[in-house]
């Protein structure tokens, strides 16, 4: 984003407008903090903001400022896409392409709002007349801080927003111990907690929130792990039984991938979703070092993100997808021995 570009969206934002601001579908802590938190900014300076989420999101983000706020593509339809079809900007925030958000992506793409893209996933499609795109960022609510600073707008900072964008960098970075945590990022977390961010309440709302249910879900998962220690790889699966046996809730699943990683000696782990409403398999992929699982999840699996972490999908059943995760290892036999 050019310095032009700034100077442009000041000016856009001079005035107040009608603005829609968009995260991905299955919207997560880093979607849900950073949409909330440039929501309070564009307030302060009396736009007609609203966040339109494709769908809804788990509970244990059901407690930040202003989520009361988010409207939900999948139960408001007319009055969402009347809202966004009226819409004079269009934010997107935590995607970098249309599909991203499933059954908003047609009209995304159709509609007239001028749009401004902030992400940071790889390899963003063309649709935004700004684009603030940076795969080296922690997170977008990163990002979204220092979108605000672009525009001299720190002094509008408060508890609230500070707050939310806390919450989207501590999900995205795992507490704050992927390699995309850098000193800056530190340094923005330490600004944000004198704004008023409380730290030690943020992740006992995100993290220790557990239904019972939750951690029978989390022993099922467990019991499912499998170690492939030729590839330096493990996998866990969950069927929809499972899914309904444990009442499992949207979130329930959220970091149970990282478990595989933990393993000693292993380098890609992937957990299986069998989701029968959507009639597909969910697949989260994390990886350590070098290996990019945004790659194998572009190349083999519908999806993409980041070099240590990833999503992607099956159209075929929980068995046939893990045969196929299965047979497409030795193709990276070297380099996941090599890390």
């Amino acid at each position: 984003m050019t310095t032009q570009d700034i100077l442009e969206i000041k000016s856009l934002l001079a005035t107040p407008k009608k603005i829609a601001i968009i995260p991905h579908k299955n919207p997560d802590g880093d979607a849900i903090g950073s949409t909330l938190g440039l929501l309070q900014y564009l307030l302060q300076l009396n736009h007609n903001a609203k966040v339109i989420a494709p769908n809804d999101f788990p509970d244990f983000l059901k407690w930040l400022p202003k989520v009361e706020t988010i409207e939900i593509h999948e139960t408001e339809k007319e009055k969402t896409e009347a809202f966004i079809n009226e819409a004079d900007i269009i934010f997107t925030l935590d995607f970098n392409a249309f599909h991203r958000t499933g059954n908003m992506e047609a009209l995304l793409a159709n509609s007239k709002g001028l749009k401004i893209m902030i992400d940071h996933h790889q390899q963003p499609d063309d649709y935004a007349k700004y684009m603030f795109s940076d795969v080296s960022m922690s997170s977008t609510c990163e990002m979204v801080y220092h979108f605000i600073d672009k525009l001299n707008a720190l002094d509008k900072l408060n508890n609230n927003i500070a707050t939310c964008l806390y919450v989207g960098i501590m999900t995205d970075t795992g507490s704050f111990r992927f390699r995309s945590t850098t000193s800056t990022t530190h340094r923005i977390i330490a600004n944000l907690i004198d704004k008023g961010a409380d730290n030690t309440l943020i992740h006992n709302n995100v993290y220790d929130t557990n239904s019972y249910n939750r951690l029978q879900l989390l022993g099922c998962a467990l019991s499912n792990l499998k170690v492939l220690p030729e590839y330096r790889t493990a996998y866990i699966t969950l069927s929809q039984q499972e899914l309904r046996d444990l009442d499992y809730k949207k979130g329930d699943t959220e970091g149970f991938v990282n478990y595989a990683l933990s393993l000693n000696k292993t380098v890609l782990a992937a957990i299986f979703i069998e989701d029968k409403n959507q009639g597909i398999i969910k697949i989260s992929l994390r990886s350590k070092g070098d290996f990019s699982v945004n790659e194998m999840s572009r190349a083999h699996f519908e999806g993409g993100g980041h070099t240590n972490a990833a999503g992607g999908k099956s159209d075929t059943s929980l068995e046939s997808t893990v045969e196929k995760f299965i047979s497409i290892l030795p193709a990276y036999s070297k380099a996941l021995n090599n890390e």
